[in-house]
Order: C-alpha cells, then sequence, then structure tokens
C-alpha cells in the first residue's frame, strides 16, 4: 500500500512570520465576540481613561492616595457619611473630606500643606472648578456633582515648579 506524502504543517514562528490572511481576520473577529459577550469593557473606562490621561499629566508630580478614613466611591443609600482622603507627593500634601449632600451632590473640604495661596482646580468629567487656598491651605467646594473627580495643585509663584495632580477618585 502506498502512503500519500503529508504535507508538513508550519512552525509557531513560521505563522508568526507569515502575513494575516481572511481566515486570521474572521478568527480574531469570533474572539472579539466572544470577549464583548463573556467580558465587556467596563461601562465608563473609556471616559475615565480619557479623563486620566492630559496634557498636564505628563509633566506633573503624581500625587498618592496615602489613606482614606472610608471607602470612597461606595454607593449605598447608607454611605451617607463624610470621607476622608489623603494625598501626598514630595512637595504637598493634601487633605479631603467628602460630605454627601444630596443622592448627587457633595462638599468637598480640603487642606493642602504648604498651603497660603496654592491653586486648587477640581476637575469633574464635562468641568472643573477652580479656587485659591486661604493663608492656612484650607479650600471648600461647596457643591460639586458626584462621580468621578481628580485634584490638580499649583503652588503659588512657581512657574517652573510642576503642577501636582492627584488620582481620580469617585466621589
Amino acid at each position: 500500500m502506498m502512503s500519500t506524502p503529508r504535507s508538513r504543517r508550519p512552525s509557531l514562528d513560521e505563522l508568526a512570520a507569515g502575513q494575516i490572511d481572511a481566515d486570521d481576520v474572521r478568527v480574531l473577529h469570533r474572539v472579539a465576540a466572544m470577549y464583548d459577550v463573556l467580558d465587556p469593557v467596563p461601562t465608563g473606562l473609556v471616559d475615565r481613561i480619557d479623563f486620566g490621561i492630559t496634557l498636564d499629566a505628563l509633566h506633573a508630580e503624581i500625587a498618592e492616595l496615602q489613606r482614606s478614613a472610608d471607602l470612597v466611591g461606595v454607593r449605598a443609600e447608607e454611605a451617607a457619611e463624610a470621607q476622608t482622603v489623603t494625598f501626598t507627593s514630595p512637595s504637598l500634601t493634601t487633605m479631603v473630606t467628602i460630605t454627601p449632600t444630596l443622592a448627587d451632590r457633595a462638599r468637598i473640604d480640603g487642606w493642602a500643606v504648604p498651603g497660603g495661596g496654592v491653586e486648587i482646580e477640581l476637575r469633574l468629567v464635562g468641568e472643573s472648578q477652580h479656587m485659591v487656598a486661604d493663608a492656612d491651605g484650607r479650600f471648600v467646594f461647596e457643591d460639586v456633582p458626584r462621580g468621578l473627580a481628580q485634584l490638580v495643585l499649583r503652588r503659588p509663584g512657581s512657574a517652573s515648579l510642576p503642577p501636582v495632580i492627584t488620582p481620580s477618585i469617585e466621589l
């Protein structure tokens, strides 16, 4: 009995070096559709990425989240108590207390050290609010919509120093 020669299967290296063909594209589309069903992109992820990546962030001092008295971002109805978060960077420490005032609004009381005259920008999705800390470093944002937020702090007379940017938090 005569056997027919088998065609040699390409190695993984040969496949990787080859061109993507119509079969590859069809398989990739099926894999993408499967992941869309089994593990979809979380709602709002793209907005959070866009929000967090700004030109300022490329030339900024990034503050680290040091501690949180409670979990920021808890959305349960009973989570109506104030929450305190502290951010530190090599040149500035900032503590904020977030107090819910309505289901969709909050008040932010903050302190920046050293603080006299620090310019504070509160970035929210779609808007920002500005103020200057008093001589003791205290600042207040009275009526803030709940959601994703980030602080940008600029020290007075420090045009040569980069701003300090906090990580985004959920109010």
